[in-house]
């Protein structure tokens, strides 16, 4: 290239960059394994248009990989006052809520949930304040004058980070148990009445015995909140001894200028919703590329029929012989061929038309002509990417956000639910055949594809314009509702019930008063005129 065609390309680049405003600099708190796939499609947009990104991680990640090549800057915090493995911390936790707590009574259960959350609480605390209370760390930071921080609020620390630093934060989340973060501290409306709770696979259409379930799970929710605190007053604690003044974990989330929820209206049931909550589910999505040689081959082979894709995400990595058996029984009966994403011992009942992988190109098998169904544990990556091609889904879900997420794909039309604990080859069998033979199932799916692809931006152009927006106008108070400045009881308007209360008794009181006063007065004027 000559110079002069240099310096035009130069020119260009600049004049793209100074509609998007003048790049700045953004810090970053992420949390490790399929959160980290979707925020990180965003900072690399963002390092893209020229900004500067650090991300602030733990040295024992799984899947941060902080030392290959990228565009992205990461800070790394040291660990080494942290004994365990965090690879064989996560299996055993996999392996306690996917295997263990199953087979447990409910309030069991509940009491193991909390021994997992206890322990965890104590690292990520160490985390924390292995930033806030080191010198050298925030001492760099703080010379390095960012102007926003985009955070993952499942990890607690990075608001208060932003808080020490005077930076304007936004938060990218899917949801939080109870919706406690969205209802507490962003000041979400969450009636119970057609709102269904996070964990209880109710959709927005409940019967009266289900809104009664609802509605004591949202009880629930908020006693967790409330009562078994003694893990947020950790938080609480920290956070007030780190910024010099009584404050708690939710106040100082409540101060998000922007909170980019990680779904959309094809994904989730109508509902009331604030002026700084942005939709952005499915920002990972796009077009499918080829298929690597030996994957093709074996989609074509399938001829008319068309293949199966079944993965149960990165976090399972094996299942126990019976339930391997079990599953690859009901696939051996399909016509489809099979592209199974496992890593466990072969399974005696393998058929010839299912293929084991350690890895799929997940998204560009859904978006292959070929695929006719989805067998997916429920996360909300996967789903995304089915919807985005308009792939019906047999779901088969085990912890946290994914029974809800397939509540939603069932709801909808797009999706059958088997249930991995319970079920028999029959299930899976009768399951996958429903999707593929009957023909709502894909036309669901395809009409959610449709209202996906249907928006004025696409969803990470829109992470990063309302990202940038902060970083423009510092902050976006402007969004931010009245509510924040209420206290709880004027929030419900129990001051303006009470006052109300007692004007009617008041009133109540002086009318009485005056009858009386009247009785009595006409009653001793009758007694005068009969003596009279």
């Amino acid at each position: 290239m000559v110079p002069g065609r240099w310096v035009l390309a130069v020119l260009l680049l600049q004049l793209s960059y100074t509609d998007y405003g003048s790049c700045g600099k953004i810090l970053v708190w992420p949390v490790d394994m399929s959160h980290w796939l979707n925020l990180k499609m965003i900072l690399e947009k963002l390092a893209e248009r020229g900004h500067e990104v650090t991300v602030l991680v733990p040295s024992n990640t799984v899947i941060i990989d902080y030392n290959k090549p990228s565009i992205l800057n990461f800070e790394v915090i040291s660990m080494e006052n942290s004994k365990e493995n965090t690879t064989e911390v996560l299996d055993e936790i996999l392996d306690t809520i996917s295997n263990v707590m199953p087979t447990l009574p409910l309030w069991k259960s509940v009491i193991k949930l909390r021994e997992i959350m206890v322990q965890r609480t104590e690292v990520l605390k160490l985390q924390c304040e292995n930033v806030v209370y080191n010198e050298t760390v925030m001492k760099k930071l703080q010379e390095t004058k960012y102007d926003a921080m985009v955070i993952d609020p499942v990890i607690p620390c990075g608001e208060l980070i932003a808080e020490l630093l005077g930076v304007p934060f936004i938060y990218t989340l899917r949801f939080s148990f109870g919706h406690i973060f969205e209802k507490y501290c962003a000041k979400l409306p969450v009636p119970s009445s057609y709102i269904p709770t996070p964990m209880t696979s109710l959709t927005d259409k409940m019967t009266f015995l289900e809104r009664v379930k609802n509605f004591m799970f949202s009880v629930l929710s908020d006693l967790w909140m409330n009562q078994f605190d003694d893990l947020g007053k950790v938080w609480d604690k920290l956070y007030s001894e780190a910024l010099g003044r009584p404050t708690t974990l939710c106040e100082t989330m409540g101060k998000a200028e922007i909170w980019l929820m990680r779904t959309y209206w094809d994904f989730e049931f109508p509902r009331p919703y604030l002026p700084n909550f942005e939709f952005v589910g499915g920002l990972h999505c796009k077009p499918a590329k080829p298929l690597p040689k030996e994957m093709e081959e074996f989609a074509q082979s399938s001829g008319k029929d068309g293949i199966v894709v079944f993965s149960l995400g990165s976090m399972v990595k094996n299942l126990t012989d019976e339930k391997a058996n079990l599953i690859a029984s009901a696939l051996a009966q399909i016509p489809q061929k099979v592209l199974w994403r496992y890593k466990g011992k072969t399974p005696d009942t393998l058929g010839a038309n299912t293929r084991l992988f350690d890895w799929l190109p997940q998204n560009d098998l859904l978006g292959h002509p070929k695929t006719k169904a989805f067998i997916t544990h429920g996360g909300t990556n996967g789903i995304y990417e089915a919807i985005y091609h308009g792939v019906p889904m047999v779901g088969v879900p085990m912890f946290a956000d994914q029974p809800d997420n397939i509540a939603h794909m069932k709801a909808k039309g797009a999706a059958v639910e088997v249930n991995i604990n319970t079920m028999t080859s029959a299930d899976l069998l009768n399951a996958l055949r429903t999707v593929i033979n009957e023909p709502s199932y894909k036309e669901n799916a395809m009409r959610l594809s449709r209202i996906h692809h249907d928006q004025p931006l696409k969803p990470l152009d829109r992470a990063v314009f309302w990202i940038e927006f902060v970083m423009r106008h510092k902050g976006a108070k402007h969004l931010r509702p009245a509510a924040h400045n209420l206290t709880w009881f004027q929030y419900h308007s129990l001051d303006v019930i009470g006052f109300l209360l007692a004007c009617v008794a008041a009133a109540l009181f002086l009318v009485t008063k005056c009858c009386l006063f009247t009785c009595k007065k006409f009653g001793k004027t009758g007694k005068k005129k009969k003596r009279d």
